[in-house]
């Protein structure tokens, strides 16, 4: 009968012995209490306390943590944005005491201070300025925070504005300016490339006249070298100058209906083909000198006569 009463005796004991010990993972802290009394503080590895004595009140995690935390408000130009803060922040090692008995609901206190600083933030930018200086609102944030919740035993590592959310009518209509801006810049560009092509063309154009009348005069000065030195020429086997001349007019006046007349695509053209046909032109042509000259003449004579009146 004293064997069967020391089985549940011995059984209960090691329950007891058992249940002294206990494991606290890694970047973890164990909180004890003695009779419902701060005890102690254990950390990682295998612990041991008073069984039925001490008690484990608590776990705190000291690994880094991120609360994320959606908040509405109105900017200085009266448009309703709803931002996204993410709050990264850790319990310090050396004071896990504060952050289990003097905080009760840390998020919900972190929650209060991310919500009053972006409202008094915030309604004082205007929209554009938020998405600009959206770092100084997180600044600002874990400033306040930093300040606040290292007496609770909580260290705010960072804080991160990691989404800004207008109304929706809102993100349409500044979609439209953004079109509307792009669509101008396009056409700008369009339109100089269009000034620029005729600027160019204009001066190619202008070059390829240039050098065409430049080679006109080239030609023509050729032509009338080649002329001079034709009549210097007929003049050493003595032909005069003007038996030469006209025998350079005739000769040029074949010259040119053989070279229309070797164009299979020229348009029919009637020219007098007769030896005369070269002399007639020539004549013609110092009559028509000698008249311009004369005219010449007679308008700079008038003209000298009007000044002298």
């Amino acid at each position: 009968m004293g064997q069967f009463v020391l089985i549940p005796i011995i059984f209960f004991s090691l329950i007891i012995l058992i249940s002294a010990f206990f494991i606290v993972k890694q970047q973890t802290a164990a909180v004890i209490e003695r009779f419902g009394k701060f005890q102690s503080i254990r950390h990682s590895g295998l612990q041991i306390k008073i069984p039925l004595v001490d008690r484990i009140a608590g776990k705190l995690s000291l690994k880094i943590q991120q609360l994320d935390v959606l908040i509405e408000t109105k900017t200085l130009d009266d448009v309703f944005v709803k931002l996204k803060v993410s709050v990264q922040y850790k319990v310090i090692r050396d004071k896990v005491y504060d952050a289990f008995y003097k905080l009760e609901y840390p998020h919900d206190q972190i929650t209060s201070f991310v919500f009053d600083v972006v409202r008094a933030e915030v309604p004082k930018m205007k929209l554009d300025d938020v998405f600009v200086k959206k770092d100084d609102i997180a600044i600002a944030v874990k400033r306040e925070l930093q300040e606040y919740m290292l007496e609770y035993g909580y260290d705010i590592i960072k804080t991160l504005v990691t989404d800004i959310d207008p109304d929706a009518q809102v993100k349409a209509a500044m979609n439209r300016i953004n079109a509307s801006e792009r669509e101008k810049i396009a056409a700008q560009f369009e339109g100089d490339a269009a000034r620029i092509l005729i600027v160019e063309k204009a001066k190619a154009e202008a070059e390829s006249k240039r050098l065409q009348g430049q080679g006109i005069a080239d030609q023509r000065r050729e032509i009338a070298r080649g002329l001079e030195e034709s009549v210097e020429v007929l003049n050493k086997v003595g032909i005069n100058s003007q038996e030469a001349s006209a025998l350079i007019v005739v000769t040029q006046h074949y010259d040119t209906l053989q070279s229309i007349g070797q164009e299979t695509n020229s348009n029919l053209i009637l020219l007098p083909n007769s030896p005369q046909a070269g002399s007639n032109m020539l004549n013609d042509m110092v009559a028509s000198f000698t008249a311009s000259n004369q005219i010449g003449e007679a308008m700079k004579k008038a003209k000298k006569d009007s000044e002298s009146l």
